[in-house]
């Protein structure tokens, strides 16, 4: 079986120039009773500006009942462990056990060393500081007073309240190809959210992440008009991440065509492992965005065709 789901519009609505929160809230919601299994949001508060996602989900936990509530990922890096860790049990209790962790170290460009800067912390140990906030986050999701020493964080006696809904805390999953990011995810993580543009590549390193929940990240762009639907594609994409479409590409997963193409695009990937798909669409009008794929995507993912 196959889950679905939405990653709200969030940095989409900064680059129009929208800032109703509410209106991503509804489209949570909207996707609940779509069908979909899960509600994403993305993090990138000075490189791609856009609202705080752990802030948003915990309205969205108050508005909905089952989806499973995720990041898109979260910057471990750019916060202190004891403060993340505070925030994503608080969001874990609100919501019942729905969280989903996603995290990723940044992607190395100007821009995100530039969000890394901007906050004093430095680019190079941002790696080291993900796994140390990983190691330390578990500890004190244990609800007992924890001591941690690392060599970018150290605390002692610190205990947490409340302590997670589920018993050692939401889940972490994991972004990145390439065999050293796919060791990392085998070793720490829960489950492997990475964007490899080709089935074939993921279906290579899916096989070494070991027990991790296999996902993707993904990005749509629908129009029974193929080529119509890639010109939309490239003008989201260069808007979205201020880069050439073909550079964004060459990197992430994605597609434009028409709703049968882009389900069998992703049944490729679901061949080659993939039991949790994360959608992002690329559109200027994301309530009718959402409905297309739900009406005309989704059926075909969940056998409903």
């Amino acid at each position: 079986m196959v889950e679905v789901g939405y990653l709200l519009p969030t940095r989409d609505q900064d680059v129009l120039g929208e800032h109703d929160l509410g209106r991503l809230v509804a489209q949570a919601r909207r996707a609940e009773e779509a069908g979909l299994d899960s509600v994403w949001a993305g993090d990138s508060p000075v490189t791609r500006p856009r609202a705080d996602p752990l802030l948003l989900l915990a309205a969205v936990a108050e508005a909905t009942e089952r989806v499973a509530l995720g990041t898109a990922v979260l910057l471990p890096a750019l916060r202190h462990p004891i403060l993340l860790a505070h925030q994503l049990a608080t969001l874990d209790r609100l919501s019942d056990g729905r969280v989903i962790a996603g995290m990723g170290g940044g992607f190395p460009n100007p821009a995100t060393e530039a969000q890394f800067a901007a906050v004093g912390i430095g680019f190079a140990r941002r790696i080291g500081r993900m796994e140390e906030s990983i190691e330390a986050m578990r500890r004190l999701w244990s609800g007992d007073a924890v001591s941690f020493a690392g060599e970018h964080f150290a605390f002692e006696d610190v205990r947490l309240a409340p302590p997670p809904s589920r018993p050692g805390g939401p889940p972490i999953w994991l972004t990145g190809s390439g065999e050293t990011a796919v060791r990392r995810v085998a070793r720490i993580a829960d489950g492997w959210l990475p964007y490899p543009p080709e089935a074939a590549t993921y279906a290579k390193e899916r096989e070494a992440v070991g027990k991790a929940t296999p996902a993707l990240y993904a990005t749509l762009c629908l129009d029974d008009d193929p080529e119509k639907a890639r010109r939309r594609l490239r003008t989201s994409i260069e808007r979205y991440y201020n880069a050439p479409l073909e550079f964004v590409a060459s990197i992430q997963a994605m597609f434009a065509g028409t709703a049968q193409d882009a389900a069998d695009w992703l049944n490729g990937y679901v061949e080659a492992g993939a039991r949790h798909l994360v959608i992002r669409l690329a559109t200027d009008d994301h309530d009718a965005g959402l409905e297309e794929f739900a009406d005309r995507v989704l059926p075909m993912m969940k056998g409903d065709q």
